[in-house]
Protein backbone atom coordinates (compact mmCIF):
# COMPACT_ATOMS: atom_id res chain seq x y z
CA UNK A 1 0.00 0.00 0.00
CA UNK A 2 1.27 3.48 -0.88
CA UNK A 3 1.74 6.20 1.70
CA UNK A 4 -0.90 8.24 -0.13
CA UNK A 5 -3.54 5.63 0.73
CA UNK A 6 -2.65 5.70 4.43
CA UNK A 7 -2.71 9.51 4.34
CA UNK A 8 -6.21 9.38 2.78
CA UNK A 9 -7.33 6.95 5.49
CA UNK A 10 -6.02 9.21 8.25
CA UNK A 11 -7.55 12.37 6.76
CA UNK A 12 -10.92 10.66 6.21
CA UNK A 13 -11.04 9.44 9.81
CA UNK A 14 -10.32 12.99 11.01
CA UNK A 15 -13.07 14.42 8.79
CA UNK A 16 -15.76 11.92 9.76
CA UNK A 17 -14.70 11.93 13.40
CA UNK A 18 -14.81 15.72 13.33
CA UNK A 19 -18.38 15.67 11.99
CA UNK A 20 -19.67 14.96 15.49
CA UNK A 21 -17.71 17.94 16.82
CA UNK A 22 -19.05 20.22 14.07
CA UNK A 23 -22.64 19.16 14.83
CA UNK A 24 -22.12 19.77 18.55
CA UNK A 25 -20.88 23.29 17.86
CA UNK A 26 -23.67 24.16 15.41
CA UNK A 27 -26.33 23.05 17.90
CA UNK A 28 -25.66 26.26 19.85
CA UNK A 29 -27.37 28.27 17.10
CA UNK A 30 -29.31 25.82 14.91
CA UNK A 31 -31.80 22.99 15.31
CA UNK A 32 -31.09 19.40 14.16
CA UNK A 33 -33.15 19.70 10.95
CA UNK A 34 -31.48 22.99 10.03
CA UNK A 35 -28.05 21.40 10.52
CA UNK A 36 -29.10 18.51 8.26
CA UNK A 37 -30.28 21.07 5.67
CA UNK A 38 -27.01 23.05 5.81
CA UNK A 39 -24.94 19.87 5.66
CA UNK A 40 -26.74 18.50 2.61
CA UNK A 41 -26.77 21.92 0.89
CA UNK A 42 -23.02 22.45 1.19
CA UNK A 43 -22.42 18.80 0.30
CA UNK A 44 -24.57 19.25 -2.82
CA UNK A 45 -22.61 22.33 -3.87
CA UNK A 46 -19.37 20.39 -3.42
CA UNK A 47 -20.39 17.28 -5.39
CA UNK A 48 -21.85 19.47 -8.15
CA UNK A 49 -18.56 21.35 -8.47
CA UNK A 50 -16.61 18.09 -8.48
CA UNK A 51 -18.83 16.62 -11.22
CA UNK A 52 -18.45 19.77 -13.33
CA UNK A 53 -14.65 19.81 -12.95
CA UNK A 54 -14.34 16.08 -13.71
CA UNK A 55 -16.99 16.35 -16.44
CA UNK A 56 -19.11 13.61 -14.96
CA UNK A 57 -22.59 13.40 -16.53
CA UNK A 58 -25.55 14.37 -14.37
CA UNK A 59 -28.13 12.65 -16.61
CA UNK A 60 -30.91 13.78 -14.28
CA UNK A 61 -33.54 12.16 -16.50
CA UNK A 62 -32.05 8.69 -15.90
CA UNK A 63 -32.40 8.94 -12.11
CA UNK A 64 -35.48 7.26 -10.64
CA UNK A 65 -36.39 10.13 -8.36
CA UNK A 66 -39.12 8.54 -6.25
CA UNK A 67 -36.95 5.66 -4.91
CA UNK A 68 -34.00 8.08 -4.79
CA UNK A 69 -35.97 10.51 -2.61
CA UNK A 70 -37.20 7.74 -0.29
CA UNK A 71 -33.67 6.37 0.09
CA UNK A 72 -32.26 9.87 0.69
CA UNK A 73 -34.77 10.65 3.42
CA UNK A 74 -34.24 7.32 5.20
CA UNK A 75 -30.51 7.11 4.66
CA UNK A 76 -29.48 10.75 4.97
CA UNK A 77 -31.92 13.50 6.03
CA UNK A 78 -33.66 11.71 8.91
CA UNK A 79 -30.56 10.09 10.49
CA UNK A 80 -28.59 13.33 10.19
CA UNK A 81 -31.34 15.15 12.07
CA UNK A 82 -31.55 12.34 14.65
CA UNK A 83 -27.80 12.51 15.22
CA UNK A 84 -28.10 16.25 15.81
CA UNK A 85 -30.94 15.72 18.28
CA UNK A 86 -29.05 12.95 20.09
CA UNK A 87 -26.07 15.28 20.56
CA UNK A 88 -28.29 17.65 22.52
CA UNK A 89 -28.39 14.86 25.13
CA UNK A 90 -25.11 12.99 24.59
CA UNK A 91 -21.44 13.87 24.18
CA UNK A 92 -20.09 13.85 20.64
CA UNK A 93 -17.82 10.92 21.56
CA UNK A 94 -20.72 8.81 22.80
CA UNK A 95 -22.70 9.58 19.63
CA UNK A 96 -19.79 8.52 17.42
CA UNK A 97 -19.41 5.20 19.25
CA UNK A 98 -23.13 4.42 18.95
CA UNK A 99 -22.95 5.37 15.26
CA UNK A 100 -20.33 2.65 14.79
CA UNK A 101 -23.04 0.02 15.39
CA UNK A 102 -24.55 0.75 11.95
CA UNK A 103 -23.16 -2.36 10.18
CA UNK A 104 -24.50 -4.54 12.99
CA UNK A 105 -28.06 -3.25 12.56
CA UNK A 106 -27.64 -3.53 8.79
CA UNK A 107 -27.18 -7.28 9.24
CA UNK A 108 -30.25 -7.54 11.49
CA UNK A 109 -32.46 -5.49 9.16
CA UNK A 110 -31.20 -7.41 6.14
CA UNK A 111 -31.93 -10.76 7.75
CA UNK A 112 -35.31 -9.92 9.29
CA UNK A 113 -36.79 -7.58 6.67
CA UNK A 114 -34.97 -8.15 3.38
CA UNK A 115 -34.33 -11.89 3.90
CA UNK A 116 -30.58 -11.69 3.30
CA UNK A 117 -28.40 -14.45 4.72
CA UNK A 118 -26.49 -13.92 7.98
CA UNK A 119 -23.85 -16.39 9.15
CA UNK A 120 -23.08 -17.59 12.64
CA UNK A 121 -20.02 -15.35 13.10
CA UNK A 122 -22.13 -12.29 12.35
CA UNK A 123 -24.62 -13.19 15.09
CA UNK A 124 -21.73 -13.76 17.52
CA UNK A 125 -20.43 -10.31 16.61
CA UNK A 126 -23.88 -8.89 17.31
CA UNK A 127 -23.79 -10.44 20.78
CA UNK A 128 -20.35 -8.97 21.52
CA UNK A 129 -21.46 -5.51 20.36
CA UNK A 130 -24.64 -5.76 22.45
CA UNK A 131 -22.45 -6.22 25.52
CA UNK A 132 -20.69 -3.01 24.49
CA UNK A 133 -24.03 -1.17 24.42
CA UNK A 134 -24.84 -2.45 27.92
CA UNK A 135 -21.45 -1.19 29.13
CA UNK A 136 -22.09 2.22 27.55
CA UNK A 137 -25.30 2.56 29.57
CA UNK A 138 -23.07 2.45 32.69
CA UNK A 139 -25.64 0.74 34.89
CA UNK A 140 -24.99 1.50 38.59
CA UNK A 141 -26.90 1.40 41.92
CA UNK A 142 -26.97 5.19 42.27
CA UNK A 143 -28.42 6.62 39.05
CA UNK A 144 -29.41 3.21 37.57
CA UNK A 145 -28.36 4.35 34.08
CA UNK A 146 -25.84 7.14 33.52
CA UNK A 147 -26.62 7.78 29.84
CA UNK A 148 -29.54 9.95 28.77
CA UNK A 149 -31.96 7.38 27.32
CA UNK A 150 -33.68 9.77 24.90
CA UNK A 151 -30.32 10.64 23.35
CA UNK A 152 -29.26 6.98 23.38
CA UNK A 153 -32.36 5.75 21.56
CA UNK A 154 -32.30 8.69 19.15
CA UNK A 155 -28.83 7.60 18.11
CA UNK A 156 -30.00 4.00 17.81
CA UNK A 157 -32.88 5.20 15.61
CA UNK A 158 -30.35 6.98 13.38
CA UNK A 159 -28.31 3.80 12.94
CA UNK A 160 -31.49 1.84 12.13
CA UNK A 161 -32.28 4.43 9.46
CA UNK A 162 -28.83 3.88 8.00
CA UNK A 163 -29.42 0.12 8.10
CA UNK A 164 -32.68 0.40 6.15
CA UNK A 165 -31.23 3.04 3.85
CA UNK A 166 -28.19 0.97 2.91
CA UNK A 167 -30.49 -1.87 1.88
CA UNK A 168 -32.56 0.55 -0.21
CA UNK A 169 -29.48 2.11 -1.82
CA UNK A 170 -28.38 -1.28 -3.16
CA UNK A 171 -31.57 -1.35 -5.22
CA UNK A 172 -30.71 1.82 -7.15
CA UNK A 173 -29.41 0.52 -10.46
CA UNK A 174 -28.01 2.17 -13.56
CA UNK A 175 -26.52 5.27 -11.89
CA UNK A 176 -22.93 6.16 -11.02
CA UNK A 177 -21.64 6.90 -7.54
CA UNK A 178 -21.54 10.58 -8.51
CA UNK A 179 -25.19 10.53 -9.59
CA UNK A 180 -26.22 8.68 -6.41
CA UNK A 181 -24.37 11.22 -4.28
CA UNK A 182 -25.86 14.15 -6.23
CA UNK A 183 -29.40 12.74 -6.08
CA UNK A 184 -29.10 11.82 -2.42
CA UNK A 185 -27.86 15.23 -1.31
CA UNK A 186 -30.38 17.09 -3.47
CA UNK A 187 -33.29 15.05 -2.08
CA UNK A 188 -31.95 15.32 1.47
CA UNK A 189 -31.58 19.09 1.13
CA UNK A 190 -35.18 19.50 -0.05
CA UNK A 191 -36.58 17.12 2.57
CA UNK A 192 -34.66 18.46 5.56
CA UNK A 193 -35.16 22.04 4.38
CA UNK A 194 -38.94 21.58 4.21
CA UNK A 195 -38.99 20.41 7.84
CA UNK A 196 -36.40 22.92 9.07
CA UNK A 197 -38.20 25.98 7.70
CA UNK A 198 -41.49 24.66 9.11
CA UNK A 199 -40.60 23.67 12.68
CA UNK A 200 -37.32 25.45 13.50
CA UNK A 201 -36.26 29.11 13.57
CA UNK A 202 -33.58 29.63 10.92
CA UNK A 203 -31.35 32.65 11.57
CA UNK A 204 -29.28 34.04 8.71
CA UNK A 205 -27.46 36.18 11.28
CA UNK A 206 -26.16 33.04 12.98
CA UNK A 207 -25.15 31.61 9.63
CA UNK A 208 -23.04 34.71 8.99
CA UNK A 209 -20.94 33.91 12.07
CA UNK A 210 -17.36 33.08 11.05
CA UNK A 211 -17.25 30.13 13.48
CA UNK A 212 -20.51 28.69 12.16
CA UNK A 213 -19.32 29.08 8.56
CA UNK A 214 -16.21 27.05 9.41
CA UNK A 215 -18.33 24.38 11.10
CA UNK A 216 -20.70 24.14 8.11
CA UNK A 217 -17.78 23.92 5.69
CA UNK A 218 -16.23 21.17 7.78
CA UNK A 219 -19.53 19.28 7.99
CA UNK A 220 -20.88 19.86 4.48
CA UNK A 221 -17.96 20.48 2.13
CA UNK A 222 -15.53 18.05 3.76
CA UNK A 223 -17.77 15.63 5.69
CA UNK A 224 -20.36 15.19 2.93
CA UNK A 225 -18.39 16.09 -0.21
CA UNK A 226 -14.63 15.57 -0.10
CA UNK A 227 -15.04 12.53 2.18
CA UNK A 228 -16.95 10.61 -0.50
CA UNK A 229 -14.09 11.12 -2.95
CA UNK A 230 -11.46 10.03 -0.39
CA UNK A 231 -13.44 6.91 0.47
CA UNK A 232 -13.90 5.77 -3.11
CA UNK A 233 -10.26 6.62 -3.87
CA UNK A 234 -9.26 4.11 -1.18
CA UNK A 235 -11.69 1.54 -2.56
CA UNK A 236 -10.37 1.90 -6.12
CA UNK A 237 -6.65 2.36 -5.46
CA UNK A 238 -6.47 0.10 -2.42
CA UNK A 239 -9.33 -2.28 -1.69
CA UNK A 240 -12.77 -2.28 -0.05
CA UNK A 241 -11.19 -4.06 2.92
CA UNK A 242 -8.61 -1.30 3.31
CA UNK A 243 -11.29 1.40 3.07
CA UNK A 244 -13.36 -0.24 5.82
CA UNK A 245 -10.53 0.38 8.27
CA UNK A 246 -11.99 3.87 8.66
CA UNK A 247 -14.75 2.20 10.72
CA UNK A 248 -12.30 1.61 13.56
CA UNK A 249 -10.62 5.01 13.39
CA UNK A 250 -13.66 7.33 13.30
CA UNK A 251 -14.85 6.78 16.92
CA UNK A 252 -11.26 7.18 18.12
CA UNK A 253 -10.75 10.47 16.28
CA UNK A 254 -14.19 11.68 17.42
CA UNK A 255 -13.20 10.99 21.04
CA UNK A 256 -9.98 12.96 20.51
CA UNK A 257 -11.90 15.89 18.97
CA UNK A 258 -14.41 15.82 21.84
CA UNK A 259 -11.92 15.51 24.69
CA UNK A 260 -9.45 18.12 23.39
CA UNK A 261 -11.83 20.75 21.98
CA UNK A 262 -14.99 20.21 24.05
CA UNK A 263 -13.41 18.91 27.28
CA UNK A 264 -15.63 15.82 27.18
CA UNK A 265 -14.58 13.27 29.85
CA UNK A 266 -13.31 9.85 28.82
CA UNK A 267 -14.97 7.41 31.25
CA UNK A 268 -13.91 3.77 31.50
CA UNK A 269 -17.38 2.70 30.28
CA UNK A 270 -16.91 4.77 27.11
CA UNK A 271 -13.59 3.13 26.23
CA UNK A 272 -14.70 -0.38 27.23
CA UNK A 273 -17.96 -0.04 25.32
CA UNK A 274 -16.02 1.16 22.28
CA UNK A 275 -13.73 -1.88 22.47
CA UNK A 276 -16.66 -4.34 22.59
CA UNK A 277 -18.58 -2.60 19.80
CA UNK A 278 -15.59 -2.44 17.47
CA UNK A 279 -14.82 -6.06 18.33
CA UNK A 280 -18.37 -6.98 17.31
CA UNK A 281 -18.06 -4.97 14.10
CA UNK A 282 -14.81 -6.78 13.29
CA UNK A 283 -16.43 -10.20 13.76
CA UNK A 284 -19.47 -9.35 11.66
CA UNK A 285 -17.55 -7.77 8.78
CA UNK A 286 -14.63 -10.19 8.57
CA UNK A 287 -16.35 -12.54 6.11
CA UNK A 288 -17.70 -11.69 3.63
CA UNK A 289 -16.04 -8.32 3.04
CA UNK A 290 -18.50 -5.47 3.65
CA UNK A 291 -19.80 -3.46 0.73
CA UNK A 292 -18.49 0.05 0.32
CA UNK A 293 -21.89 1.73 0.53
CA UNK A 294 -22.62 0.28 3.97
CA UNK A 295 -19.32 1.37 5.50
CA UNK A 296 -19.64 4.82 3.90
CA UNK A 297 -22.85 5.58 5.83
CA UNK A 298 -21.78 4.06 9.08
CA UNK A 299 -18.90 6.56 9.64
CA UNK A 300 -20.69 9.92 9.07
Amino acid sequence: MSRLLFLALFVLSLIWGGSFFFIKQLLHDFGPWTIAFLRSSFGLITITAIMLVLRKPFEIGKIRWVPMAIMALVNTAIPWALIGFSETKLTSGMASILNATTPLWTIVVGALVFKTAANRMQWIGMGVAFLGLIILLDINPHSIISVHLVGFFSMMAATLCYAFGSQLSRRLKGVSMYQITFGTLLSAMLGSGAVAFTVEPVSLQHLASFTNILMVIGLGVFGSGIAYILFYFMVQKGSPQFATMVTYLVPATALIWGSTLLNEPLHWSLLAGLAFILGGVFLTTRKPAPRAAVILKEAE
